[in-house]
């Protein structure tokens, strides 16, 4: 195995993305959520010949700078808008990340990933959730803002996630376990038993040596990972 995806879907407020984050700096991977979106969004106003441009450096291999090249946000993101679909921009997302499966080893968040990547071999997919109360906390921690206000943008935000999941998979539901290699419930397990269990999984399934190989190949990747939404 030349390299291998972890994608990760999560309830807002559960501390999914935290998690992706941290097994990035473990692993010495790169961790990608908004960026993808971002550079889809890009790619689908440009002209022809920007275009083109892009897709030369996409075959060179070098989807890595581009998407560093995108700034990041730290913050949270909560959705509060209606879901409404972008055909364009999600066969242009799906490519980049049936890209990032076949050339780098990396954890990417949300954009339907597991069900993009259903057929990939070098795939762990995982799901993070955690009860209301855990979430409330989070969301109101992070994001400064009371109970009332944290409780609308949970429920706004995986409405939104849910709607995005179900229309682009043909009807499938984004909380199925089926979906998924590992299902986590935050706040029985923890981020550090997560991050524990993940990685002996991925001994499992790919073998003893993947984790000392991906650090000893990649020990500076994390710099790009750690400023992503």
């Amino acid at each position: 195995m030349n390299n291998y995806v972890i994608t990760i879907a999560r309830g807002f407020g559960s501390g999914g993305k935290a998690l992706g984050m941290r097994l990035a700096e473990e692993l010495g991977i790169a961790c990608y959520e908004n960026r993808i979106l971002a550079l889809a969004s890009k790619m689908t106003g440009k002209e022809t010949a920007e275009l083109i441009e892009i897709d030369e450096k996409l075959r060179k291999g070098s989807l890595h700078s581009l998407l560093r090249k995108i700034p990041g946000r730290t913050e949270p993101a909560a959705v509060e808008k209606k879901f409404e679909s972008d055909e364009e921009i999600f066969r242009c997302q799906c490519d980049i990340i049936r890209h990032l499966a076949r050339t780098e080893s990396c954890i990417i968040i949300g954009k339907c990933a597991d069900y993009v990547l259903r057929d990939f071999g070098n795939v762990v997919s995982l799901y993070i959730e955690a009860p209301r109360r855990y979430c409330l906390k989070r969301v109101t921690q992070r994001m400064h803002v009371d109970e009332d206000e944290a409780a609308k943008l949970i429920e706004k935000t995986d409405k939104y996630r849910a709607d995005y999941y179900k229309y682009y998979t043909n009807g499938n539901y984004w909380t199925n376990p089926v979906n998924y290699d590992m299902t986590f419930n935050m706040e029985r397990v923890g981020e550090d038993r997560c991050v524990a269990l993940i990685k002996e999984y991925l001994k499992i399934r790919f073998g003893e040596d993947v984790i000392k190989q991906e650090k000893a190949d990649n020990p500076s990747l994390y710099t790009f990972a750690e400023n992503e939404e």
